[in-house]
Formats: structure tokens, sequence, C-alpha cells
């Protein structure tokens, strides 16, 4: 089962303790344990599910969009920083565990540990790979993992816990963090009034990353695509204009994908 993919970094979201497989379950010293959902994934979530995580409908939006090569290049860029002898990686905001499954494969013996707050997202994200293991967290609570315990931590379009991120990190680990352009899907942003882009992004990062990360690369990458209606909908139904309500889009689209890697070390 791919939750052995996790053994020896998950911590008990109560007591900090380290947790340890059993038979059906995931278990701490204190007694605390967590059982193991017929799907495959853990939840350590401890709550309710977020009213923003993401839906159903929306994982399976990103699995079409993603499946149909649209972040190709993304993928690409990623392959090329992550380094070819990382032996553990954390995706924080995994969704599907599309690029996390992609590089533990293309990494021999590696493992790897997909958090997604949607339980939707980690019931596909157990099936990504059968070395990336599927855990339900909120990553702007504490971490379920133990200090010191990855080579690398990947957070693509996703809530950025900088202090959490540096905890679990060892000593010369790497964040590699993916945040869309001032371009990225600047057509249909204007045709289609979906959600604006937070101003001067890449300075707003590198200062919140500056308490814990030193910046020591930055990879832009850009790609223009034609894409049909139904992926396009898609490409929206992905991400968070899925909960206001956006227009359908009822033509094919050129989209500009514009998308930013920014690579840190921990201090």
């Amino acid at each position: 089962m791919s939750l052995d993919a996790a053994r020896g970094l998950l911590a008990c979201p109560h007591c900090r303790s380290a947790l340890e497989p059993e038979p059906g379950r995931w278990a701490c010293p204190a007694g605390h344990s967590f059982d193991v959902a017929r799907q495959g994934h853990l939840n350590l979530s401890g709550a309710a599910a977020s009213a923003n995580a993401d839906s159903a409908a929306m994982v399976d939006a990103r699995a079409r969009v993603l499946g149909a090569g649209v972040f190709a290049e993304l993928t690409r860029g990623l392959d090329e920083l992550v380094p070819t002898d990382a032996a553990t990686l954390l995706e924080a905001g995994a969704g599907t565990a599309y690029y996390l499954a992609g590089l533990v494969e293309r990494r021999t013996g590696a493992c790897g540990v997909a958090l997604d707050v949607s339980r939707p997202a980690a019931r596909r994200a157990a099936r990504a790979h059968p070395r990336v293991a599927a855990v339900v967290a909120d990553v702007w609570q504490p971490l379920p993992l133990v200090d010191d315990c990855v080579d690398v931590v990947l957070c693509v379009f996703a809530p950025r816990n900088l202090a959490e991120f540096a905890r679990v990190l060892r000593p010369g680990g790497l964040l590699v963090v993916a945040t869309p352009a001032e371009e990225h899907l600047a057509g249909l942003r204007s045709r289609y009034g979906l959600l604006g882009l937070a101003e001067d992004k890449r300075g707003r990062l590198a200062a919140a990353a500056g308490e814990h990360f030193d910046l020591i690369r930055t990879v832009m990458l850009r790609r223009g695509t034609q894409l049909s209606a139904s992926l396009v909908n898609d490409l929206i139904g992905m991400g968070p204009n899925a909960h206001h309500h956006p227009p359908r889009v009822a033509v094919d689209e050129w989209v500009e994908i514009a998308v930013e890697l920014s690579a840190f070390r921990p201090r």
C-alpha cells in the first residue's frame, strides 16, 4: 500500500510524537490512532472538511487538465530543479499528486508524501504512485510530519506554511515553489472576469521566505497553447474560480501558461 512510503515521516497531530503503522491504522505511543481509509489515504486533519477544499468535480477537472499535458513545461521545470538523488519528497497542497508522483517515479527508490486538505484529492492521490502516501491535512496548521525528515518540499500553486516547511526539511534540503506569473491565464481572466492575481507575487514570496530560507534560483516558464472549450472550462474549474460560479466557455481559446519556479535552501 502506498502509505508505507510515509513510514518514519508522520507525526501525531495531537502530541507530535511519531506515528507508526498498525493493521488498518496508524498510532502514536500516547495512544492516539487514525484509521486508514478504504481508499488508501490517512486523515490527520482532525477537523471537518474545509469550505475552500477542492471538491470532487475540481479534482476531476485538474486530472483532465494535467493528463492533457497543459502544464508539461512545469513538469519539466520541476524535474530540472529537484535533485535526481532526492530520496524523500513532500508536496504541500498536492491535489492529485500528479507532480509528486512523476518526480518519485523518475528517482530510483524515492518516496513521497502528498498533503492536501481535500478528501477527494487525497482519494485520488492515494492511487497516484505506489511510493506516494496520501494524507489529509491542513497546510496552514502544524504539518503532521516529524522534524528534519524530507529532502524536498514542493508547493505548486498552493498555500505556503514557510515555517513548517523549514522545520520538516533536512539541513541542505530544497523548497521549490511554483507561483503564477502576471501573464498566467491573463486573456481568460480579462475575457471571463476570473479572479485576479495578487500584485508583486515574486517580491511578497521572497520577503515571506526570507526569515527561513535563502533564494538560490528562479526559473520562468512560459507556454502558449490552443485549448478546446472543454479543457478551458476544466482549467477554470480546477482552481479557486470554481468557488465563484465562473461563466461557461463555449469556444476554443488561446491560453498563456506562465509560471515562476523559485528554489530555496533553509537557513
